[in-house]
């Protein structure tokens, strides 16, 4: 598919292939409307050096014995900034190569303004060089590198004759390579990359930032994006691809709830969201073009990212961790008297200094993942082998243990269902046979049709044996475009034979499909509540009772079973303290009620929440959503019981911790584990133990047992 476009006939035929339903149609107005008009724009060209396809020199790098990149695509210059960081920093300093692609040109009102001086002259060649230059200094920032370290710049061609910027930076083995598309925010005639997503026939052209080496401007249709970016993906073959958010909630705008930069209706930008859609697209385009070619798909995982969601929720950043973002985004924004040795400018300066963390819109104080599901989700099997199931390459996969307390997974088995989003869910019901519950892209291609998402099931024939087709259940929305807003699944099985499904509906409540001992599924029913934020946590009571459990705008809101077999159902408040927007953590104590953890806003520390206390951990510092599960204290006594607790510390690495007392401390991961998204814990009492499993940014799942040497 290199340096050739791809026919909208290719591009339907590429979508089916990953729809192990069959049929997927045309998708999806982007943001929360559509439309906009058709025009072209021109602009001034220049002298280049161009790299020709397959000119890029290999751009990977061997983490193990995997190879390993992180793709990044963004709407533009300083979206990763404030919305994918701090996971790309930490990705990037564990040294996985970057490639940073961002589609506009990010030029706005060509205004490159700082606070408490004169408002200059609109420039928008010179602002979007300006954006550029601030980009370079934050990534020499944070591979290690002086800020204004030279980089290499030349110009890049790509499919349907288009061209692009494309600069260059090495520190050893950490390396970043930015792409600037340059697509213009407004093309002539009001086109915007909405229309370009949702409009048939709109086309835009690039600008040409001031002292680019990009010799000409481009022109973009609709499936020349696809194409630019499919190829992209196929020439440095990423293994990890974050991604802005393709379905941002609605979100009411009034006196409370200001518009300000957000699209109507929605907690996102306008051109966040259809860059989003086309990231996914070229996603299906390129894993079908190399399934056909290679005969295998590639080998990645995917995170998608909050936008402007950011602001309307609890912030979820400590301060160490903020401090770190905050100090590359004011690389990024720059000062006027800055010597960086850029014409135009260095650096976006109302981004600069101390402005962000000022702003009251606080982008920079959270960092929110759209699908906030642990992957991959682990379970055993008869043999006592470790399973995981997860999403590789936007199909669901399966791997298992070599042997039991091997600590190796094999080979992947593939399970399609795709092209799914890294939102997967297992459970094992009460004849032991596995069911996955997934969020399925049912229908991508913009162009003026509905997008289309629905919640899929795999179910096991019979206790590891094969499994049957994947099946549809839907959503509980009744139009496409709310659909599009359901959350991810969570499930859990009960004793009874009934497996319990439940999502986030687009007006943020829950709603639940239930099947019975004989494998009927009842229809969907919304079960109500007040607002809660995605990644709902799900489990059984000691006395076999449903609970869910959600964090809500100011406290934790729960729905559960009166009695075993009852219906579940929205519980008064619970008072508890306000939570900071990650999963929670939730465990039967031993004596069996409930026990909660999770941090606070902005909190470095969690609290253990139970019936009438709340217990600080003093020493689990770090940010994001926590794990917690009641295992066998590390004395070994069966009888003694204690709380483990999985998570992420300050720099980001795996760390658990046995116990909440002031002596227990948290245990490190062996190898600095990074993990992508939040890793999985698996607690039982078997042959397993305690086994805490998670992603590796080369796309390869990892194991590890934690084995404490003393009590804590």
């Amino acid at each position: 598919m290199r340096g050739t476009g791809t026919t909208r006939r290719q591009t339907l035929a590429a979508l089916a292939a990953l729809t192990a339903a069959g049929a997927a149609g045309v998708a999806g107005v982007a943001g929360c409307g559509g439309g906009g008009s058709r025009g072209t724009a021109s602009v001034p060209a220049g002298p280049a050096r161009a790299d020709g396809p397959g000119a890029a020199e290999p751009f990977t790098s061997t983490v193990g014995d995997k190879q390993a990149l992180l793709l990044q695509v963004m709407a533009h210059p300083d979206d990763d900034l404030y919305f994918m960081n701090p996971d790309a920093e930490q990705v990037l300093r564990s040294g996985v190569p970057v490639v940073c692609v961002y589609v506009t040109a990010g030029e706005a009102r060509g205004i490159n303004h700082q606070a408490g001086t004169p408002i200059p002259p609109a420039d928008k060649a010179a602002y979007s060089a300006s954006r550029h230059q601030g980009l370079r200094q934050a990534y020499a920032r944070m591979i290690g590198l002086n800020q204004f370290a030279p980089w290499q710049r030349s110009a890049l061609r790509l499919p349907g004759g288009v061209t692009a910027e494309t600069n260059t930076l090495a520190n050893g083995a950490r390396r970043v390579r930015l792409v600037f598309l340059n697509i213009a925010m407004l093309s002539e005639g009001g086109v915007r990359i909405p229309a370009l997503w949702s409009t048939p026939g709109a086309v835009m052209s690039t600008l040409r930032a001031a002292g680019s080496p990009v010799p000409h401007p481009s022109s973009y249709g609709h499936q020349t994006l696809v194409d630019v970016l499919a190829e992209i993906m196929d020439r440095y073959r990423p293994t990890l691809i974050h991604t802005l958010d393709p379905d941002p909630d609605f979100q009411v705008h009034d006196v409370l709830h200001p518009k300000d930069n957000d699209q109507p209706g929605c907690s996102d930008h306008r051109d966040h969201t259809p860059v989003a859609l086309f990231t996914w697209k070229a996603i299906a385009q390129w894993v079908a073009a190399s399934a056909q070619r290679d005969k295998h798909a590639p080998r990645f995982t995917t995170t998608a990212f909050r936008g402007y969601y950011n602001q309307r929720w609890p912030h979820n950043l400590p301060p160490a961790v903020l401090a770190r973002k905050a100090r590359v985004i004011k690389s990024y924004g720059g000062a006027p008297d800055w010597d960086c040795g850029n014409a135009a400018g260095c650096g976006d300066y109302g981004q600069g200094g101390v402005r962000p963390l000022r702003n009251r819109k606080g982008w920079i104080r959270s960092t929110h993942y759209r699908y906030p599901t642990a992957l991959p989700a682990p379970t055993t099997d008869a043999q006592g082998r470790l399973v995981a199931y997860g999403v590789l390459g936007a199909q669901a996969v399966r791997w298992r243990e070599t042997a039991p307390g091997s600590g190796r997974f094999g080979a992947p088995l593939g399970l399609g269902g795709g092209p799914l989003a890294p939102a997967l869910t297992a459970v094992r019901d009460s004849a032991g046979r596995q069911v996955l519950f997934a969020l399925r892209f049912a229908a991508l291609g913009g162009q003026g049709a509905a997008g289309l998402r629905e919640i899929v099931v795999l179910e096991q024939r019979r206790p590891d044996g094969p499994f049957r087709a994947w099946t549809g259940l839907g959503t509980p929305e009744t139009s496409t475009e709310h659909g599009r807003r359901v959350g991810c699944p969570a499930a859990v099985a009960t004793p009874d034979g009934r497996v319990h499904l439940f999502v986030r509906t687009a007006d943020k409540g829950l709603a639940t499909r239930v099947r019975d001992g004989s494998g009927h599924w009842s229809p969907w029913q919304r079960l109500g509540g007040a607002e809660v934020q995605d990644g709902m946590t799900a489990l059984l009571d000691a006395e076999e009772r449903v609970h869910v459990l959600a964090p809500g705008r100011d406290t934790v809101h729960h729905w559960a079973q009166e009695w075993a077999g009852g219906p579940v159902a929205l519980r008064p408040p619970t008072g508890l303290p306000r939570p900071g927007g990650d999963p929670l953590g939730a465990a039967v104590a031993p004596d069996g009620s409930l026990t909660l953890v999770y941090r606070t806003p902005a909190a470095t520390v969690p609290a253990v929440h139970g019936d009438d206390t709340s217990l600080t951990v003093r020493h689990f510092e770090g940010y994001g959503a926590i794990a917690a599960h009641t295992v066998a204290e590390p004395s070994g006594r069966r009888e003694a019981k204690t709380l483990l607790l999985v998570g992420r510390d300050l720099g980001g690495e795996v760390q658990v911790q046995y116990g909440t007392g002031p002596d227990a401390r948290p245990l490190r991961s062996p190898g600095r584990l990074i993990p992508v998204g939040a890793p999985a814990l698996l607690a039982d009492d078997g042959h397993q133990g305690v086994c805490v499993v998670g992603m590796a940014p080369d796309a390869t799942p990892w194991i590890w047992r934690p084995r404490p040497t003393s009590r804590a």
